[in-house]
C-alpha cells in the first residue's frame, strides 16, 4: 500500500525551523502509516528534496518503509502533486492509497479508515473533524449515519455543520484520472465533483486534531500528541523524579543532575541537558546543547543549538538551525535565523536576521 505526504514548499509559516530541515512532524505520520501496513511513502515536496530525504534516510532504514520524492518545479496546490507523483502511486493493484497533509497532527486512525472505506464502496474517504468555530473553516456536510458527503460550503455565516477538512485521505486510483497536472486544488475542484456522483465519504476522526503550520500551534499540538500517548500508557513517555506531567526524551539524549523537565517536553536524538536546567512546554530539537541552570518554557530550540548557562528562553521564542545564546541572555519571544550567536538580550518579541 502507498501513501502521498504533502510536504510543499518551504513551510514558511515554521520559520526560521524549516529553512534548514523538513517539517519535524512528517516522522510521526510516516510511523502511523507504516503501523497501517504502508509500505512506501512519496513525499511531495518543492524544495530542498536532497535535505529531506538524507534526513530521513536513516529513518527509512529503521522503518523498513520506502521513502522517496516527487519534486514539483512550480507550486501545484494539493491536487496537482498527486497527478505529479501519479506512477509512483499506481502500481496496477487498483489498492487504494493514503494522502495526508504535513502540517496536520492527529491521532491517526489509519486501520478504521481503511475499513470504513472498504465498507462505503464509494471512490474517496476523507477524515474530518468537529470544530467549535466552523465559520472559520470549509465546512463539510454529510449524511451523518451513513458519512456520505453531501457538499462542502467555504467559511459558512449561517451555521450548516460543525465537521471540517482533517487533511487525511484514503483514495482509489480512479481519482487521479480527475485531476490534471496542474496547479489545482483537491478540495475546491476535486472532491465537490465526487460528492456530487455521491462516491464521496467522510469518517469522523476521534481523538485530537491540529493545524500545526505556526509556531505557536506547534507547541499546542505537541501538548495534544503528549497527551494521547499518555492515554494509550505509551513507553514512549519519560518517567523519573525530575519528570512533571508528559514528557518524551530520545534515548540518546543526556540529561543532568537537579534538572526539572516538564510538562510538555520533547528532546530530540543527541542532546545534551547539562546539571539544574529547567524545561516547561518546550520543543529541543536534534544535537541541541542546554548549559547549566538555563530555563527554557514555550519555546522551539532549532538543530544544533546552543542555550548558555543561565539563560532564560521564553514566550514562543524560536531558534533557528545552529543559533548559540550566550551565558545569561533573556530572550523574550525571539525568532533567530538560522546560524547566529545573540549576545545581547532580547527583550521584545522581534526577528533577529
Amino acid at each position: 500500500m502507498k501513501a502521498l505526504i504533502l510536504v510543499g514548499g518551504f513551510g514558511t509559516r515554521l520559520r526560521p525551523l524549516t529553512l534548514s530541515f523538513p517539517k519535524p512532524m512528517i516522522l510521526h505520520q510516516i510511523e502511523a502509516l507504516k503501523a497501517a501496513g504502508v509500505t512506501e511513502v512519496v513525499l511531495a515536496i518543492n524544495y530542498q528534496p536532497e535535505v529531506m530525504l538524507n534526513f530521513l534516510k536513516d529513518f527509512e532504514a529503521k522503518l523498513g518503509i520506502k521513502i522517496s520524492c516527487s519534486q514539483e518545479t512550480e507550486p501545484l496546490g494539493t491536487a496537482g502533486p498527486l497527478a505529479l507523483a501519479r506512477d509512483k502511486l499506481i502500481d496496477g493493484s487498483g489498492e487504494p492509497f493514503f494522502v495526508l497533509n504535513s502540517d496536520v497532527i492527529s491521532e491517526y486512525p489509519l486501520e478504521e479508515m481503511i475499513e470504513f472505506h472498504k465498507s462505503h464502496g464509494g471512490e474517496a474517504s476523507i477524515m474530518v473533524t468537529k470544530v467549535d468555530e466552523p465559520s472559520k473553516y470549509g465546512v463539510v456536510v454529510m449524511e451523518e449515519s451513513t458519512g456520505q458527503v453531501e457538499k462542502f460550503v467555504e467559511k459558512p455565516k449561517l451555521f450548516v455543520g460543525n465537521k471540517i477538512n482533517a487533511g487525511i485521505y484514503l483514495l482509489n486510483p480512479s481519482v487521479l484520472d480527475r485531476i490534471e497536472l496542474r496547479p489545482t486544488s483537491i478540495e475546491k475542484e476535486v472532491f465537490p465533483k465526487i460528492a456530487a456522483e455521491q462516491k464521496l465519504y467522510a469518517m469522523v476522526l476521534p481523538g485530537f486534531w491540529m493545524d500545526i503550520g505556526q509556531p505557536r500551534d506547534y507547541i499546542t499540538g505537541l501538548r495534544l500528541y503528549l497527551d494521547s500517548l499518555r492515554k494509550k500508557s505509551s513507553s514512549k513517555l519519560a518517567s523519573g523524579s525530575n519528570i512533571v506531567g508528559n514528557v518524551i526524551v530520545d534515548e540518546t539524549a543526556k540529561i543532568g543532575e537537579g534538572c526539572l523537565i516538564g510538562p510538555d517536553v520533547a528532546i530530540g536524538p543527541g542532546c545534551i541537558v547539562e546539571s539544574g536546567v529547567r524545561l516547561s512546554r518546550c520543543t529541543i530539537m536534534r544535537g541541541v546543547r542546554i548549559k547549566k541552570h538555563a530555563c527554557i518554557s514555550s519555546s522551539i530550540i532549532g538543530w544544533h543549538s546552543t542555550v548558555g548557562q543561565w539563560a532564560r528562553v521564553e514566550n514562543m521564542t524560536i531558534l533557528g538551525e545552529d543559533v548559540h545564546v550566550c551565558d545569561e541572555i533573556y530572550s523574550n519571544g525571539g525568532v533567530v535565523l538560522p546560524h547566529k550567536e545573540i549576545k545581547s538580550s532580547i527583550l521584545k518579541p522581534e526577528i533577529v536576521m
